[in-house]
């Protein structure tokens, strides 16, 4: 079975699985996700839990099959957790899974938790046991354009409702980064009473900027010609201590995408691109980058987003190399 986010309440009600895996890149879906399963087996009385981490070691796998074979000792419901970051338990991880899920019933839990599957994991042989037998509950980011829609149900949960720009300013400065905004809207649940209109001067005063960004939502702001956007998220990378050739790979992907999507007789007109510049330009950054030339990367990485949104920016000058 696939569960989604949204059905997950009523699917615990109706009854619990016997094995559950809960995979994604949002910590705090993911989190609300596992502790709404937990908080179910806790009420039906599994009330010992065993949680193991999967790094390289493959020991661990021999003391979750012993773990799982221990059961009948005790007369407690167990819930075996098993945190495996990667999604890919190998082969001998693989070959314990499969014994779980079959153990998994009555007086046996199991609960996984992964980072975002790769597609061929979600074909693998133990991924369609364990839909067999559970369920895989994947989670997905809050889209940008899904972002207001979400925060507005944060704040009727609290208790709440948030102005139209209260909503839009929430959204920017948590961009990628839910829990921040959680945090936001809990805070304000203390600080306001119940019912009252969250202002866009209270949402200022109460949050810091806790956008976070990756170079996919970069070359999304380069689509769609939102030069600021743009900008804004290349701030927030050079802050997280992104590497600059990462950027580049993303813009230049991006570069790429645009040029092959024009016939090639048309790539030299005055309307469409400087696609020559613009390579110049990446060339610029790549030299920089690698310490070959003079010059901030950074600065020149601003200037190919915004030329690439269709904006021109300062002159192409030759840097200095070293």
């Amino acid at each position: 079975m696939k569960l989604t986010l949204e059905g997950l309440n009523a699917q615990l009600a109706e009854r619990l699985l016997p094995v559950y895996l809960v995979s994604g890149d949002e910590p705090l879906l993911v989190a609300e996700a596992t502790d709404a399963i937990r908080a179910r087996a806790r009420a039906l009385a599994f009330t010992e839990r065993e949680v193991f981490f999967i790094e390289r070691s493959g020991a661990v796998w021999d003391d979750i099959r012993q773990a799982a074979q221990s059961l009948s000792l005790f007369s407690a419901r167990r819930l075996l957790e098993i945190r495996m970051p990667g999604g890919k338990p190998g082969t001998a991880g693989a070959a314990v899974l499969l014994q779980l899920f079959r153990a998994a019933g009555e007086d046996l839990l199991v609960l996984i938790i992964a980072e975002k599957l790769e597609r061929e994991t979600q074909s693998s042989e133990w991924m369609q046991a364990l839909q067999q037998r559970g369920a895989w509950l994947p989670i997905w980011p809050v889209e940008r354009a899904r972002l207001a829609q979400w925060l507005r149900s944060r704040f009727a949960a609290a208790g709440l409702t948030a102005a139209p720009d209260a909503l839009a300013l929430l959204a920017e400065r948590s961009e990628g980064n839910l829990l921040a905004a959680r945090q936001e809207i809990d805070k304000l649940a203390m600080l306001l009473p119940r019912g009252a209109t969250v202002s866009v001067a209270e949402v200022a005063a109460s949050s810091a900027d806790s956008a976070r960004f990756d170079v996919f939502q970069l070359g999304e702001a380069v689509r769609g010609r939102d030069a600021a956007r743009a900008l804004r998220i290349l701030g927030g990378l050079r802050a997280e201590g992104a590497e600059p050739m990462l950027v580049l790979w993303s813009l230049t992907r991006e570069l790429r995408a645009q040029e092959s999507s024009v016939p090639a007789g048309a790539r030299g007109r005055a309307q469409g691109l400087p696609f020559a510049r613009l390579a110049a330009r990446a060339g610029r950054v790549d030299r920089m980058g690698k310490g070959l030339s003079d010059g901030d990367p950074w600065d020149e990485l601003a200037l190919l987003a915004v030329e690439l949104t269709g904006l021109r920016s300062l002159p192409l000058v030759r840097a200095a190399a070293r």
